[in-house]
């Protein structure tokens, strides 16, 4: 089978995305299939057009790649892809979306509120955070809406701090979310065609806080652990909550699904992220290989059947 395999981009994943893009091309390679490496550009349309693939597998990390748009590209072609719906990307993508779809289903996601950039600053709404602060309380979560691998995700613990934090995560996008801090312990749950597989926990060496790009992708900052350690009811409801996540926001194929676990039990979702990692760091394959699926049988499962 002829495959595009798309990876690179202008994101600021670029380097993340070239690392799974190639690990996947080499397994297309073991699995008998003949893959393409597609740095994707302006040149994309013509580039698929001259290869006529029969499929197509996105590692494209950021706007391109997870907003929907080369998956739009792809379903116009007609080319069958591994990541859900360019609509459904398109929902995944921004969190404040998904987290009142989330939030609509019965589905525990961290209290807080979205600021957009113009009201912010035309509107004087910069005045609000006080009270929403004092609201919320301390430590507050701030993130762009539309980012991907912790960029711009920072923890703030007063006034100032928050106000720096704003202006930090406005360099990524126009919307920017303040949530309350959940504490707990962090997981990501990858469900591959409606199968939640084993849990991974996440420990950064320095704690929470420090789970940020460069810890997610250099080798030995962040522990992991897979299959995670739980009870049975524990293991249970975070996968329950992690297949319910994805139905809710219409997610099939792959996704990975990010939450916390509060002291008192109660799954928590984070985000949901469309085109999961696959690098030697990433927390799909770790999953799949603890759910039995070598690399090159996870790859398999991307294409069409």
């Amino acid at each position: 089978m002829r495959v595009a395999v798309l990876g690179g981009g202008p994101s600021f994943e670029r380097q993340v995305s070239i690392a799974g893009a190639e690990r996947v091309v080499h397994a297309l390679g073991e699995l008998g299939h003949k893959p393409l490496m597609i740095d994707v550009g302006r040149d994309l349309v013509a580039q698929l057009t001259d290869a006529r693939p029969e499929a197509a597998i996105v590692v494209l990390h950021g706007s391109v790649g997870e907003d929907g748009s080369v998956q739009a590209v792809l379903e116009g072609l007609g080319i069958p892809h591994q990541s859900p719906s360019a609509a459904a990307c398109r929902r995944v993508w921004d969190k404040a979306i998904t987290k009142g779809i989330l939030d609509a289903a019965g589905i525990a996601v961290p209290q807080g509120v979205v600021f957009d950039r113009q009201p912010f600053t035309a509107l004087g709404a910069a005045r609000a955070l006080t009270p929403i602060a004092e609201r919320l309380g301390y430590p507050l979560v701030v993130k762009p809406a539309r980012s991907g691998s912790a960029l711009g995700v920072n923890r703030a613990m007063t006034d100032k701090h928050l106000a720096q934090a704003m202006v930090a995560a406005y360099s990524y996008d126009d919307s920017v979310l303040v949530e309350q801090f959940v504490a707990g312990r962090e997981f990501g749950v990858s469900v591959i065609d409606g199968e939640a597989f084993p849990a991974v926990e996440i420990k950064p060496q320095d704690g929470p806080e420090a789970y940020d790009f460069e810890a997610r992708y250099s080798i030995g900052l962040v522990q992991y652990e897979c299959p995670a350690q739980l009870d049975d009811a524990t293991a249970e409801a975070i996968s329950t909550t992690a297949v319910q996540a994805a139905e809710a926001l219409g997610v099939d194929g792959i996704v990975r699904v990010d939450l916390i676990v509060t002291p008192h039990g109660t799954p928590t979702v984070l985000e949901l992220n469309n085109v999961p990692g696959l690098t030697d760091t990433s927390l799909l394959p770790m999953a799949a290989a603890a759910g039995g699926l070598s690399f090159s049988d996870l790859v398999a499962r991307m294409l069409p059947r």
